[in-house]
């Protein structure tokens, strides 16, 4: 148990980091040599099964989920590794463009989205020119991306909102901030909720948060590592327990890759999975069939 499946064969495509935050920026996609394709050695399997980097002491046990998080999450890193690679983080990202993308991205394809950002940021040259701007002029920039009018309103009034508590729309602070404070400072505006924290955390600063989108969920659940009825701050708080902080990024990544092109929510490529071993939904199947 915890090899990577002989029958799994690894990508031969260029693969890019697929954050919206580097395709607007026209950032170079990352392209993984044979260096990036490996898998745990002793050294990282110890380090990821061992302290509280991994499962503090209240564990998953007390939270109804099943799985022995303990064995199963370093094995599962190291298949996704093995096929998708390490993933280099971004730097130089602004979180406050982070923040809106998240939004934008909101009941809308990445396409679209990624056109309403590159629009808006067209139409403005800076933040605080949208912040001054009417609403009606940032819904037209958007419109690509659906919802304008209620995007249009919640961006605006977020960028109102930090500059009057902050006196300028400069977020640098978090990059140093305890990682509580800088949580409950983006968490309490409104409209942004535990995974857009994350994500402006992590990509911007890479501060050791763990973002959970719709992928991650439906993987997550599946594998038993989250049960089925658990709140997003739970959620949250769950997989920040189960993944070595410094493996967020890549964890996050590869996850997505995972459940956009084989862990799909109809259909799901089992018998192409990395993950296949480690998988409730999988073995549920495979008793009913």
């Amino acid at each position: 148990m915890g090899q990577v499946s002989k029958s799994t064969k690894l990508p031969t495509e260029v693969l890019e980091v697929e954050t919206r935050s580097a395709r607007a920026r026209k950032i170079d996609p990352l392209v993984l040599d044979a260096r990036n394709v490996d898998v745990f050695d002793g050294e990282d399997f110890n380090e990821a099964v061992a302290g509280d980097d991994v499962l503090t002491d209240d564990g998953l046990d007390e939270n109804g989920s099943g799985v022995d998080a303990r064995d199963t999450v370093p094995y599962i890193l190291q298949n996704l590794r093995a096929v998708y690679g390490t993933p280099k983080p971004t730097t130089g990202l602004d979180p406050l463009d982070v923040l809106i993308e998240t939004i934008l991205s909101q009941s809308t394809t990445n396409a679209n989205s990624d056109r309403a950002f590159e629009n808006l940021k067209k139409r403005f040259p800076t933040w605080d020119h949208a912040r001054r701007a009417r609403v009606s002029s940032i819904e037209a920039a958007i419109r690509s991306g659906g919802l304008a009018k209620q995007k249009s309103i919640r961006i605006r009034a977020l960028l109102n909102e930090i500059y009057d508590r902050r006196g300028s729309l400069d977020l640098s602070f978090l990059k140093t901030a305890p990682i509580e404070e800088a949580k409950e400072f983006l968490g309490s505006f409104k409209g942004v909720g535990p995974k857009t924290v994350a994500c402006a955390l992590l990509f911007a600063y890479q501060r050791p948060v763990f973002p959970i989108d719709t992928h991650i969920f439906r993987i997550a659940r599946r594998l038993g590592l989250i049960p089925m009825k658990r709140s997003d701050e739970d959620a949250h708080r769950l997989m920040e327990q189960l993944i070595p902080k410094r493996r967020y990024y890549e964890a996050h990544i590869n996850l997505i890759r995972l459940g956009r092109r084989i862990c799909k929510p109809r259909e799901p490529l089992c018998e192409q999975c990395c993950l296949i071993d480690y998988c409730e939904y999988y073995q549920e199947l495979a008793v009913a069939g």
